[in-house]
């Protein structure tokens, strides 16, 4: 199994990359761009020119740009000018030789950007963002449709849901019939996300990220903390473990059914990326279960979850979960014997 990891504009994450770069089967950037959207909240600006340099000395063979917003200004569709300097960028990374394809997850601007884009979409892989929720073939078969109608290439890799992590009988049949209709196209799956199972607040989480990367004042994480995903398991704890993330002990139980393991939390630091990435390669991990999770990092804060003391079937529990949580403890009684909350103290100055 292979990996898909971040690349943030730091030098010991490049040099983890580096050291470990026969682990890797690609990686993914955001550039910093006020006329770049992902699905992040916008970071510091970086120039092209110095995101060409970080990713010119990175030692693996694939290389994709996130433009997977889930929605973007209404002008950006229409915007001749904001198009053409996109398009720009995509020519300047392609000369550089450090861009393979792009991730979407907004189909309007993938169209927008083939219509202006001409040559250079024609030598980009347009790639589904995982927030296409592709959990069925036809949703899959429909997709590419789609792609094939615009200037850009058909993907060569595919990022499944989420959630076909935790449905081995689904992850089986989709996995069979991409590989028979698609077979130079490598399977992925999300590892370390630790967003809830089939999460009702996503979409909507989404949407918001992209509202205040327009320009609208929302602090989204207030409205988790105090409304969604922070506030249910501030109060059902256990509900953690139907987040459907691959442990780093677990990664061969998928090596069947999938070419590569995508790994994120680009937005956490180098400190973070260092312990994901050094976990995944390993295929081990000592410490807070909740320390390796993108989207538990809230939770992380008041609560341990010791990964060496999750017992050897852990993933066989999971897999084998009725969803009938009103008549099943397990969950539970793993909360009770392997975490404990954190003590709270005041930080030494």
């Amino acid at each position: 199994m292979l990996f898909n990891a971040p690349v943030i504009p730091d030098e010991r994450i490049i040099e983890i990359l580096n050291r470990n770069a026969d682990s890797f089967y690609s990686c993914h950037f955001g550039l910093y761009r006020a006329d770049f959207d992902d699905c992040r909240h916008r970071l510091e600006f970086l120039e092209t020119d110095r995101w060409i340099e970080l990713l010119s000395s990175v030692r693996i063979g694939r290389k994709f740009l996130l433009v997977n917003s889930r929605a973007h200004a209404f002008g950006a569709y229409f915007d001749s000018e904001h198009l053409r300097s996109v398009i720009g960028t995509l020519r300047s990374l392609l000369k550089a030789e450090v861009i393979d394809g792009i991730v979407f997850t907004d189909a309007y601007y993938l169209q927008a950007l083939s219509d202006v884009g001409g040559e250079e979409a024609s030598e980009l892989e347009a790639i589904p963002s995982v927030n296409f929720l592709l959990d069925t073939f036809d949703r899959i078969a429909g997709l590419f449709e789609f792609i094939a109608s615009t200037r850009f290439k058909l993907p060569r890799t595919l990022l499944l849901d989420r959630s076909l992590n935790r449905r081995p009988d689904d992850l089986r049949t989709v996995s069979a019939r991409c590989r028979n209709a698609f077979p130079n196209v490598k399977l992925e799956l999300l590892a370390n996300e630790g967003c809830l199972y089939h999460c009702p607040y996503k979409l909507t989480h989404d949407c918001h990220i992209s509202m205040r990367n327009t320009g609208q004042a929302l602090d989204t994480r207030r409205i988790n903390r105090e409304l969604g995903c922070m506030r249910t398991l501030q109060r059902a704890p256990s509900r953690l473990f139907q987040s459907p993330f691959i442990r780093p002990e677990d990664v061969e139980a998928y090596e069947p059914y999938a070419d590569v393991l995508k790994l994120c939390g680009r937005t956490l630091g180098a400190d973070f990326l260092q312990r994901v990435i050094e976990a995944y390669v390993d295929r081990k991990y000592s410490g807070n279960l909740l320390d390796l999770l993108d989207a538990m990092d809230g939770t992380a804060e008041w609560l341990h979850v010791s990964n060496e003391l999750l017992p050897p079937d852990f993933l066989k529990r999971l897999l084998s979960c009725s969803r009938e949580c009103s008549a099943c403890s397990c969950c539970r009684e793993l909360i009770e014997r392997c975490a404990h909350p954190k003590t709270f103290s005041l930080e030494k100055r």
